[in-house]
């Protein structure tokens, strides 16, 4: 019962639509007849930047979208990019970019989440701007952010509609007040930050790791090296119906597997990488011990061989040939290829010549996914891709094998293993903080421990909520206040209001030139009555504190405190006053216990044996804004035992 299940798992896709401006009424055919060349001509141009990426799941395509309703025709693309949400930001960085060179488009982008552009911009989103009132008003106009605004009062504005604009009135608004709704420069500050480093960031997004590997998928990979994610995911999402097909491999034998060097993003390589997994007995995958220097490479080899036959084992070897010459049979092709040729997509390379095939064929893999994409019922599947290039692609093993011996070194895989404090730092960059600078020496010896203190004041004198408690903001953000009076209106809600306080609301002056001279009596009679309650009730409470305090002053807890008596000078602790000697129960002295000493004491202590990694010490103090200098101090936390 539980092979024939599989899991289900909502997709993660982001969408972006394409709009020309003005949109003005056009004849829809002609309309359509421009839409696509724009298309052909935004593709081509963003080819070199497209071509060679590594996409999770779905590459960035755009097609042709009818007018429905108040919707205009337009261009769409639909990305799903499951894991990998740098997918995504790479297609906002593209999708901004093709509205920069293309000032007559207007762009908007959403995913599952909806308008998460905004998401990522919450901390400086205006307080009118909310979830329900958000549609069609964000969007890319000329490379920039634009968020039309909604008016103060309804009619304040006349170019502004009261209610979220629908997009035709969207359009209209973006091509006649660009200025007027350009979003706040740290609104666009956020969404850059996200995007930053794009291009460049590609490279450092890849890893390239040595894999031992069927001679096969080495020679499928030479020639679609996106593959390898269908590859990747196939094994990081098997069921046990999946792995029927690889307990005897009948595609990729291991027989035939050499030395390669593959090319992942680090978000496949983690994937494959940190999955543990044995194969079947009889496969033929056997395994080196963990100790040889290349089991890294055969392991990853194995993982990925086993994603190609599952890619395989789902489709039959005698398909369709109409989905093999689907592409080469469309008309769009030649004008695409010419248009890359004028905008020296293959680099003055010599047709014949390997690097230029090479990118000839990343270059009809990237027409057939993203510009003249099929219907589903005509688009191969990544295991029919893979069975029609091992039918048409000549390759000898044994060249093959030569090439093991010029491999490139493969990439360090320590991001892996990220240590807390890097752990932190990534957190603090994606959150738009800087890092906080290390204590110097100088600053060490100086460090004001009451910051300590008055930043836990400030966390206790916070009244929580159902939410949980509040944690006061960094000092760079806010000071740190401590209201001493609201402090102490809560004790008197807990102990009692006091005798000039009354439970019902303060009666007018009015009210008492009705009262006779018997009811002013009974009156103040009842209040003196209350108000010597109320003194003898604290007076009580307070003696049973002060017998509770003597008591716990000779225990090993009342010891543990440190008061105030003992950080005075003797000078000072040898003149008692006559009011502290008569105070006390048995004639002994009790001298208060000093709050701020104890809890700082206790903090550091808390701290120090941490032993530097996380805890609940640090991450507190943290929260609050508090950086502790590193403990050069190795005390040992208790005294040695002698024998």
């Amino acid at each position: 019962m539980e092979e024939n299940m599989k899991l289900a798992t909502v997709e993660d896709t982001v969408e972006y639509h394409l709009f020309l401006i003005p949109d003005e009424p056009r004849d829809p055919e002609k309309h359509k007849e421009i839409l696509q060349k724009y298309i052909e001509r935004i593709m081509t141009q963003f080819a070199p930047l497209l071509v060679p990426y590594i996409w999770q799941n779905q590459p960035f395509n755009l097609k042709y979208k009818p007018g429905k309703g108040d919707v205009p025709a337009h261009m769409f693309g639909m990305t799903k990019f499951g894991d990998n949400i740098e997918d995504e930001w790479f297609i906002v960085y593209v999708v901004k970019q093709i509205t920069k060179e293309f000032p007559e488009l207007v762009a908007r982008i959403e995913d599952n989440d909806g308008e998460f552009l905004l998401i990522e911009a919450a901390d400086f989103l205006p307080k009118w701007l909310d979830p329900d009132n958000s549609a069609n008003r964000v969007f890319f106009h000329h490379g920039e952010l634009c968020i039309i605004p909604a008016p103060r009062k309804p009619g304040a504005v006349s170019w502004l509609p009261t209610t979220p604009p629908t997009i035709p009135q969207a359009l209209n608004i973006i091509s006649t007040h660009p200025e007027e709704i350009l979003a706040s420069e740290s609104i666009r500050a956020a969404v850059n930050r996200r995007i930053r480093g794009y291009p460049e960031k590609i490279q450092a997004s890849l890893h390239r790791a040595h894999c031992f590997l069927p001679a096969g998928i080495v020679a499928v990979l030479k020639q679609r090296p996106r593959l390898v994610a269908a590859g990747v995911q196939a094994f990081y999402l098997r069921d046990p119906i999946d792995l029927r097909a690889c307990r005897v491999f009948k595609t990729f034998l291991p027989e035939t597997r050499i030395m390669t060097s593959v090319t992942f993003t680090k978000c496949l390589y983690a994937q494959l990488a940190q999955q543990r997994f044995v194969p079947d007995r009889r496969s033929g995958y056997k395994m080196p011990p963990p100790s040889h220097p290349q089991y890294r490479a055969h392991e990853l080899g194995m993982k990925l061989a086993h994603g190609f036959e599952i890619l395989c084992s789902k489709c039959s070897p005698h398909f369709s040939d109409s989905k093999k010459s689907f592409m080469t049979t469309s008309p769009l092709w030649a004008g695409f290829l010419e248009s890359l040729k004028k905008n020296d997509y293959f680099k003055g390379l010599i047709e014949d010549s390997a690097q230029y095939q090479a990118r000839l064929e990343m270059a009809k893999n990237y027409f057939q996914l993203s510009v003249n994409r099929p219907e589903s019922s005509l688009a191969m599947s990544p295991g029919e891709e893979i069975l029609t290039l091992l039918q048409t692609l000549p390759f000898d093993i044994e060249e093959l094998k030569k090439e093991e011996a010029d491999l490139p070194p493969e990439d360090d895989d320590q991001w892996l293993d990220l240590s807390p404090d890097q752990l932190d730092q990534l957190l603090q960059e994606a959150a738009g903080k800087k890092e906080a600078e290390p204590i110097s020496k100088k600053e060490e010896q100086n460090y004001d421990l009451s910051q300590v203190s008055e930043s836990m004041k400030a966390f206790i004198s916070k009244v929580s909520t159902h939410k949980g408690a509040e944690l006061p903001r960094e000092p760079s953000e806010a000071p740190i206040t401590f209201d001493a009076d609201s402090f102490l209106n809560y004790f008197d809600k807990i102990l009692g209001p006091s005798p000039h306080e009354s439970d019902s609301d303060d009666l007018d002056e009015e009210d008492f030139e009705y009262l006779d001279s018997d009811d002013d009596l009974d009156l103040k009679t009842q209040e003196t009555g209350e108000e010597a309650s109320v003194k003898g009730t604290l007076h009580n409470l307070k003696s049973y504190m002060a017998q509770m305090d003597q008591e716990l002053a000779h225990t090993s807890i009342g010891k543990s405190f440190t008061t105030q008596k003992q950080m005075e000078p003797l000078s000072q602790t040898t003149n008692i006053s006559s009011d502290e000697e008569d105070s006390g129960a048995g004639g002994s002295v009790m001298t208060p216990v000093d709050v701020d000493l104890n809890l700082v004491s206790n903090i550091l202590e808390s701290y120090s044996s941490q032993a530097g990694l996380a805890g609940p010490a640090s991450n507190l103090l943290q929260s609050m804004g508090v950086q502790l200098p590193d403990n050069t101090d190795h005390r040992p936390t208790s005294k040695p035992t002698q024998d």
